[in-house]
This record gives C-alpha cells, sequence and structure tokens, in this order.
C-alpha cells in the first residue's frame, strides 16, 4: 500500500465535503493510505500570496515539513491548496537562503524531499489506467461526462509539473477508463470564475455560465471536477443562473473521485452524494449505475 500525508484543506471540512468523503473512500478501496497531517493549516489559498510572500511560502511549508518529518509526499485534493503547496515546494528546493527563512519562521526543518501531488496525479500515476479498470463493477456506460479541470490544477506548468496546460488528458483517461465517454469541449482548464460570483456576481456568474452552457453544447450529462471551488461554482449556482438567463441547466456536477467511487462498487452515501445541490441521482438511475455491483467473473448478461 502506498503511503502519503493528506492534507484536505479548509474547503474539504465545508463547501467541498463530498470531496473529503469521496476521496477517503476511494483511496481506501484502491490501496492508497492516506495519513492526515495533524495540526495541518491553512495553506493561505488566494490571500496569503497577495499579501506577504514569506507568509505565502511558509503556510504551505509547515505542513509539506509535517509530512516530511514523518517520511512521506503530501497527498492535496483541493486544485488551490495543490498550487499552494507547489509553489513552496519549488521556493524552498531552489533556494537555500528560502529554505532557511522558512525553517526560522516555521521552527520546522524542510527540504523538499518529497513532491507534493494532487489525488487526480496519484490516482492516475500511482494506480492507473489498467489498475482503475481491474476495480471496475459499475461501468459508466454511456455517461457523457466533460472533464474539467479549472485554471489552477495544471497551471501555471513551472509549478504543478502536472499534465499538459492547455490539454490535459489525466482526468479524461480516469473517466474513459470507468466506461464512460469523455467529450472534447472548450473550457476545460477556462476560469470558472472563483470568488468572482460572490465579489463581482455580474462578471463572475457569465464565467460560470460560460462553462456550463460548452458543456451541455457538447453533449455532456455532466461534469467532473477535481477543485472544491470549482464544484461549488458549477454546482450550487446553476438555479441563479438560470433563473437570470431563463434556462434550466439541471446538470450534474461530480468530483472525480465520486464517479470513480461509484464505478468501483461503492455506494452513494460512501461517497457523499446527498451534499449535491443538483441531485445526481436520476442521472445515476437512469444509467443504471445505482444498481448491486456485478463481481468480477460474474455473467453480467
Amino acid at each position: 500500500m502506498k503511503k502519503f500525508g493528506y492534507y484536505p484543506g479548509c474547503s474539504l471540512s465545508g463547501t467541498g465535503l463530498e470531496m473529503d468523503i469521496s476521496t477517503r473512500a476511494v483511496a481506501k478501496a484502491l490501496g492508497i493510505e492516506l495519513w492526515e497531517v495533524p495540526d495541518w493549516n491553512c495553506c493561505g489559498a488566494s490571500s496569503a500570496h497577495l499579501t506577504d510572500h514569506n507568509l505565502a511560502i511558509a503556510l504551505p511549508a509547515r505542513n509539506l515539513a509535517i509530512a516530511e518529518e514523518a517520511g512521506v509526499g503530501l497527498a492535496i485534493p483541493c486544485a488551490a491548496c495543490f498550487v499552494r503547496c507547489k509553489a513552496s515546494e519549488k521556493a524552498v528546493r531552489e533556494s537555500e537562503e528560502m529554505k532557511a527563512r522558512m525553517e526560522y519562521i516555521t521552527g520546522r526543518k524542510y527540504e523538499g524531499k518529497y513532491d507534493a501531488k494532487n489525488m487526480l496525479e496519484i490516482i492516475a500515476e500511482e494506480v492507473g489506467l489498467d489498475g482503475i479498470k481491474e476495480k471496475v463493477v459499475r461501468p459508466m456506460t454511456d455517461l457523457k461526462a466533460a472533464s474539467y479541470y479549472g485554471c489552477l490544477l495544471v497551471r501555471p506548468p513551472e509549478i504543478t509539473q502536472f499534465d499538459d496546460e492547455e490539454d490535459p488528458q489525466s482526468m479524461d483517461d480516469i473517466v474513459k477508463a470507468i466506461g464512460g465517454e469523455s467529450v472534447n469541449w472548450n473550457f476545460k482548464v477556462e476560469c470558472c470564475g472563483a470568488a468572482h460570483p460572490t465579489a463581482l456576481p455580474k462578471a463572475g456568474l457569465q464565467m460560470t455560465k460560460a462553462v456550463l452552457d460548452d458543456a451541455k453544447k457538447n453533449g455532456a450529462e455532466c461534469v467532473v471536477c477535481a477543485c472544491p471551488l470549482c464544484a461549488t461554482n458549477l454546482d450550487m449556482r446553476q438555479v441563479q443562473i438560470g433563473n437570470s438567463a431563463g434556462i434550466k441547466y439541471d446538470l450534474p456536477i461530480f468530483y472525480f473521485t465520486e464517479l470513480l467511487g461509484i464505478a468501483i462498487g461503492l455506494g452513494p452515501k460512501e461517497v457523499g452524494l446527498k451534499h449535491h445541490f443538483v441531485d445526481p441521482m436520476p442521472l445515476l438511475e437512469r444509467k443504471g449505475l445505482l444498481k448491486d455491483p456485478v463481481e468480477k467473473g460474474e455473467d453480467k448478461a
């Protein structure tokens, strides 16, 4: 069993609760041990790096240092947390002066011995597509999904060092590995609006709407995400956007770990499906994906 330090971050105990639930369940089912970093702190999110550079590096560095002390790399579900941790990792690796400064600020030695990785990266690389296929007992046959990476998961490439920044494929490949159809669309790495739907709703909601519209235009029956902020915007704001535009969206938004969990035999409660604004259950029922899983070797007829 591969072991990682697990950094859930602030969102996964609140608006992204279902991402935490499904990540832990899927990791266990796939043989990945997640050891939650004790006494972890906020990574600084979008605020610290706009306030103070040392603070922006130190906040993630402390969490990375705790994992390093335990001899493990850090597994990070949230795309924003992932970028902040990778930025800290890079800064410390490239500067002895910064390394010493972080040790002074945090009171912990951190040398960047291990790579911080997001959960999509870990599942795609550590488990692999063949390993995923072997676990599938509820194939996502005929399910058309738009894989949405958002603007942070693979950017900037010199920081994230994961997948292609313009046309990433890792989530698409996982959708295909569980039997689904990954639709070709134009907004897979465009911004969902981030915090703008709250702070600047006119501009922010237009950005969220553009993502939803392009997914529907290209035949997607659902959107698959790897970021709690993206998922919240796309899921929670559909009624608001639809009412203002005279459109009914009703487009289920999944974390990739939720769909993967259903495909490998976990139940809706085990992956947190009850926490959605747009109920995903009708779509899964129509596709026959809530039936008892078929054990390997059984006759599927």
